[in-house]
């Protein structure tokens, strides 16, 4: 989360774009690692096998979604590897918003355990692809 933090601070590419690339390589290396033992420890997730395909699909789309930003920054298309990265940095949320919304449903409403992580974790990836776009959306446009 800090290596993606401190790459979205505006300053960190102009005064050195040297230490902005090398913090995207450890960025890049850590999403990699996350997904590699998030993948391992999958198939025993709370929730059985609908979560398991949960983290497994969650996975899958970060990795795209990191990909993407790649292939834009080497194609020089800085505003297109903005976005993904945003998307990407999104991702480091996962486990901060499973256990809100388990905790909510949990706690708060009474749900069973199981059912609440379950849905947290569903209800996460659907924040982690749609709060970014929303963002997007309201953002104002450089005059």
């Amino acid at each position: 989360m800090a290596s993606g933090l401190l790459n979205f601070w505006a300053a960190s590419y102009k005064k050195s774009p040297r230490l902005h690339r090398l913090n995207g390589y450890v960025y890049v290396s850590s999403v990699l690692l996350v997904v590699l033992t998030s993948g391992y420890m999958a198939p025993y997730a709370t929730g059985g096998k609908i979560s398991s395909m949960g983290f497994n699909l969650l996975n899958l789309i970060w990795l795209a979604v990191t990909t993407t930003a790649i292939v834009h920054i080497r194609k020089k298309r800085i505003s297109q590897h903005r976005r993904w990265m945003i998307r990407s940095y999104a991702f480091c949320f996962t486990n901060l918003l499973i256990h809100l919304f388990t905790s909510v449903l949990h706690g708060m409403i009474g749900i069973t355990y199981v059912t609440s992580y379950t849905t947290g974790l569903y209800g996460a990836i659907l924040c982690i692809l749609v709060v970014p776009e929303v963002i997007f959306r309201i953002e104002k446009k450089p005059i």
